[in-house]
């Protein structure tokens, strides 16, 4: 493998820096961060937020046998007493070992981790949505690793600071980078874009996710647009044919582009969709390269979805559609992310506590409604976080659709939209003595795993912030 090594002198030069002290010839190790991880040799960004900097870890790094070490340069007397530090501190850095000076680290993290994606040479898949983004990363490297090296975004790193981290890993000349960009704001997406340079850029949909951020559904459509920001003609864009607010800014893409869905019209269409509960997926799919029946185990038809994206982007590359249908069969989902776990006594568990958003609710809650083969349906649902004025109507919304989907008990857990959720599905017909409340997940653990018995299915769903995973794993313990 012809690792692209890196020298002092070319990360100085790439993020724009002077090296005030050590070898630029020195070659570096792994760029960094999180001072905790550092070993000898690598380099440590110096970043600073709110609540913390940096630069009060560079001496203890130095000293420990980094590389070296990208800082602000100190600024004037107006500067932040409680960066202080950072004014007294060069002098001494530069005793302890090789300090470059940039004028913002995080800047520097960015810039450095472009010209390692440009130096590389790898071909670099983007994948931005509402939902989905991490079951159509996974599932695209999945695919593409029946024949190429393949890197992807380590766990959510997928920021404007995760991003440039993951793309460290190009250090290795992988065939193929295949990257989530993650956002809550307008602009970041655009900024996502110019340090990853994307060959392939992966639309999945528009969501309600993040709505407290936005005026609208068509202004985070606006924001998730900006995918389609710095292509060229041979970029390939590769977006949902069946979300109308995608295709509408699709339309001014200057690359190529495939679609994925279930209009008649789509590139990659799935028809004859049979949804098969905790079992999964099934369709007849349809593509430029052949067709075939589709089977996986991920739940519900937002993951059928995904896997029509996947497909989509895996048969551009020149991967066998058969490869991908065999690919497709052994999908497993990402830990908290619908994860069925099949419990003693016949009960089965839908782990879907890593996070939550009225669309990605509504879909679960399909996947329970199509589910047959079980004795009762209890859901466990936590607020979903970020909608700001839209939280108490959405979460009412999700209360109704909870209702229609055939629950035999709810629990609700958050604050006031949590409970309006809970108060929507009584009056759509749950009765009242199968619906809970609680503020907290930590007082709900106990009173849910009271009530599942042999035979039941049991969801569960919320927002990070939520902590229904504390649920979740007080079940998967208790019923082992």
């Amino acid at each position: 493998m012809n690792e692209l090594e890196l020298t002092l002198g070319w990360v100085a030069k790439t993020v724009g820096g002077r090296l005030q002290s050590g070898d630029p010839a020195l070659p570096v190790g792994d760029v960094l961060t999180d001072s905790r991880s550092l070993r000898t040799g690598d380099v440590f960004v110096a970043l600073k937020g709110p609540k913390f900097d940096g630069h009060s870890f560079v001496e203890g790094v130095l000293e420990r046998g980094a590389a070296g070490a990208i800082v602000e340069a100190a600024g004037s007397e107006e500067q932040d007493p409680a960066h202080s530090s950072r004014r007294a501190g060069p002098a001494l850095w530069t005793r302890r070992g090789a300090v470059i000076e940039v004028r913002d680290t995080l800047r520097a993290l960015q810039d450095l981790a472009h010209g390692v994606r440009l130096a590389a040479e790898t071909r670099v898949i983007a994948i931005t949505g509402s939902a989905g983004k991490t079951t159509t990363k996974e599932t695209i490297a999945e695919m593409l690793a029946t024949r190429d090296r393949v890197v992807k975004n380590k766990g959510n790193l997928n920021n404007h600071i995760g991003l440039p981290l993951s793309l460290m890993q190009l250090r290795t000349r992988p065939d193929v980078a295949v990257m989530e960009l993650g956002m809550n704001h307008a602009g970041e997406i655009s900024r996502l874009v110019e340090i990853a340079e994307p060959d392939v850029r992966v639309w999945t949909n528009v969501g309600d996710a993040h709505l407290g951020f936005f005026t609208s559904p068509d202004a985070i459509a606006d924001a998730k647009g900006e995918i389609l920001q710095r292509a060229t003609a041979a970029t390939l864009l590769v977006c949902n044919a069946d979300d109308p607010r995608v295709m509408a800014r699709a339309r001014a893409f200057v690359g190529r582009t495939i679609t994925f869905g279930t209009v008649e019209n789509a590139d990659v269409r799935a028809t004859l969709i049979e949804d098969r509960g905790v079992d999964g997926m099934r369709a007849h799919v349809t593509t430029p390269a052949g067709e075939r029946f589709l089977e996986t185990p991920l739940l519900g038809r937002g993951n059928l979805a995904n896997v029509l994206a996947a497909t989509a982007v895996a048969l551009d590359a020149g991967i066998a559609l058969d490869a991908i249908v065999d690919v497709a069969s052994r999908l497993r989902p990402a830990d908290r992310r619908g994860a069925v776990a099949r419990l003693g006594g016949g009960i089965i568990l839908i782990d879907d506590s890593y996070n939550s958003s009225p669309t990605a609710l509504r879909r679960a809650l399909e996947v329970v409604a199509h589910e047959s083969r079980c004795e009762r349906k209890i859901a466990v649902l936590g607020e979903m976080l970020e909608l700001g004025d839209h939280a108490l109507a959405l979460h009412e919304e999700c209360g109704r659709a909870a209702a229609a989907a055939g629950l035999t008990m709810l629990f609700a857990i958050g604050g006031a939209p949590a409970r309006a959720l809970a108060d929507a599905a009584v009056a759509a017909g749950m009765p009242r003595d199968s619906v809970a409340y609680f503020a907290q997940s930590a007082e709900a653990v106990a009173p849910v795993s009271a009530q599942v018995r042999r035979g039941d299915l049991v969801l569960v769903k919320g927002s990070r912030g939520t902590r229904t995973d504390l649920v979740a794993d007080r079940l998967a313990a208790e019923f082992a």
